[in-house]
This record gives C-alpha cells, structure tokens and sequence, in this order.
C-alpha cells in the first residue's frame, strides 16, 4: 500500500532534512485555510479508523468495547476525554492494556499544548497497537496524533494533516490548530538550526 511505505519511511529518528527554509515548499498555514484543508478529502469516520500502522484514532463507543479492543489487539491506550466519573484505568484492569489519560476539554481556551510532549511520548513508546480517542474522536485526539506525528516523524502541520485525513475526517477546534501552529513554527525552527550548525560538517 503506497501509504504504508510512504510513512514507513518517515519512521526514522533521526531528523528529515529538509531545505534551510521549510516555509518555501511547506508554507505555513492560516487557521481559516487549516480548517478548508480539513474539510476536503475523506470527512467521514468510524468508531475508530488506523491512521497510521499500529495507530488508531477513535471515539468513547470503541474505547468502551473490550471485546472489539481484543479483536484489535490493542495494548495501549490514550484517552483525551479523561474524567473521574468515566472509564479510566479502573476499566481496563486484567486487560493488559496500558493507560493514559488526558482531562483535556474540547475548547477553543482549552490549553492542550503542555500535552503535547507527553502524548507524543507515551504514542511513540506504545506504537504497536495504540488508540487514541476522546469523545468523538476528531479534535481532542486527533490534535494529540498531529502533534505526535510533527514530534516525532518532522512531518509540518500540513503534512500530519494530510497523512491523517487519508484516513479518517477530523476538525480540531481553532484554539487547537492555534496551539499546533506553534508547535509547527517552533519545530521548523529547531531544524533550521540544527540544519544550519550540521552543515559546517558537510
């Protein structure tokens, strides 16, 4: 399948060097012009789509059936949604399932970018059989996969979104696409720095 061997081999955790500028051929974009890019292609989902091998994006019904989890033979779990009258690690106890949860809320004030490292983490260490959700399944979570996606696989905000889209429709709010913008300016400017301390060695 062309989409698993074009992200295979963004699976490397060593940087993907780009050109000096990464804004001249992946510009950054306008939240107004975000929110279009989203609404094209694949709008549609299900209980839970793979948007990536190994990485599920989903809703609270998938995240409450243990049966369809052990179909899928997941083994780790981030929820976005996290709250202490619903679910949580109590739930999966004799499972095998790991947990994470996220009381994020799904608001354009809502801060959720001091998550976006730990999730990131806990995605990349897990990255077997993995589900991330929250309530429906497009905007908490989907904020938190984009982010992991940028984290770890130097994809720009575009390119997370495109890579995901293939897969499943998702919209996070405008405050998250604010917060992933950031996350996209300050990593693009890691690699330029990087970049430019690496080619004195070239």
């Amino acid at each position: 399948m062309a989409f698993m061997s074009r992200f295979s081999r963004n699976t490397s955790r060593s940087p993907v060097w780009r050109t000096h500028d990464d804004t001249v051929s992946h510009p950054i974009l306008s939240v107004f012009e975000l929110e279009r890019l989203l609404y094209t292609g694949k709008t549609a989902c299900n209980h839970v789509d793979e948007v990536c091998p190994g990485l599920y994006l989903g809703d609270q019904d998938i995240a409450a059936n243990r049966g369809e989890l052990a179909r899928l033979n997941i083994t780790h779990i981030l929820n976005a949604s996290h709250n202490k009258w619903r679910g949580g690690a109590d739930y999966y106890e004799g499972t095998g399932i790991c947990y994470l949860g996220i009381e994020a809320h799904d608001s354009p004030t809502f801060d959720m970018s001091p998550y976006f490292q730990p999730a990131a983490d806990f995605i990349h260490k897990a990255l077997r059989r993995i589900l991330v959700h929250c309530a429906v399944g497009v905007s908490r979570s989907a904020t938190l996969v984009l982010a992991y996606l940028m984290i770890y696989h130097h994809l720009t905000l575009v390119e997370a979104i495109k890579t995901v889209k293939d897969h499943r429709g998702i919209i996070p709010n405008r405050g998250f696409l604010r917060q992933l913008t950031t996350l996209d300016n300050s990593l693009r400017l890691k690699r330029r720095l990087a970049f430019q301390k690496f080619l004195p060695h070239l």
